[in-house]
């Protein structure tokens, strides 16, 4: 048995690894960390549209399973936009998943608007914004990668997983921005509202979708490494930084 313990971090859908590249290494000097990443499928160069939404969950999983097998009794997961989602099935499905980290969790994106031509109509009003507000190269590479059909197993992991907050029972620290463009704060309100264990919900003024990346991101990093830290972690149950 490892009496050192891991952090699992995932990035969000058409993201990478990269995205969270300075909170890996700030937890990976921690002594007692030993911090993991990995890319989600479909997300490896184009992003491919034969892919279906339960490979995310399967890939999320067997990561999971594997740091079991290495003998890991505390795992930590972090999760970034989709990524929130999908540590939630960890947290569900391992009694090793001790705590999590939720940014930005995209339990809704956007306006969740109920009908997809509405969602179309929702992604060209917030265009300009989204352009304006984040890198406008990094935003247009991306989306010019994404395929309709990789689009559509997103809004289904999304709508498949509506049910997951009221099942987390482990400590949860959620972290959203108020000038997010993507995932809107009342997503993260929904988890928070729903979690049924001691859960925080920090808000982030001025801070974009990016969080890792944004001003705020080095306060972020280091709140994270104090909650996972803590056997006792105290804060206001609701912030604003």
């Amino acid at each position: 048995m490892i009496f050192r313990k891991a952090v699992l971090i995932i990035h969000g859908f058409a993201g990478g690894v990269y995205d969270e590249e300075e909170l890996f290494f700030q937890l990976n000097s921690n002594w007692n960390l030993d911090v993991y990443n990995f890319t989600l499928p479909g997300h490896e160069r184009n992003l491919t549209h034969d892919i279906h939404y339960q490979d995310w969950i399967d890939s999320t999983e067997q990561h999971i399973e594997m740091l079991i097998q290495k003998g890991y009794r505390t795992i930590y997961v972090i999760g970034h936009s989709m990524g929130g989602i999908l540590a939630t099935y960890a947290a569900m499905k391992y009694k090793e998943v001790k705590k999590i980290v939720l940014a930005a969790p995209a339990f809704q994106f956007l306006d969740q608007d109920p009908e997809f031509k509405d969602k179309v109509d929702s992604i060209v009003k917030n265009g300009v914004s989204i352009i304006k507000t984040y890198h406008a190269k990094e935003i247009i590479s991306r989306m010019l990668k994404v395929s309709v059909p990789m689009f559509m197993e997103f809004t289904k992991i999304v709508e498949e997983s509506q049910e997951n907050p009221s099942c987390i029972t482990v400590p949860t620290l959620i972290f959203q921005g108020l000038k997010d463009e993507i995932v809107p704060k009342t997503s993260s309100e929904f988890v928070y509202d729903n979690v049924k264990a001691n859960k925080w919900l920090v808000y982030l003024t001025d801070t974009t979708h990016d969080i890792f990346r944004s001003d705020k991101s080095n306060q972020v990093n280091q709140e994270i490494e104090k909650f996972l830290k803590s056997s006792h972690y105290s804060a206001q149950s609701i912030r604003k930084w």
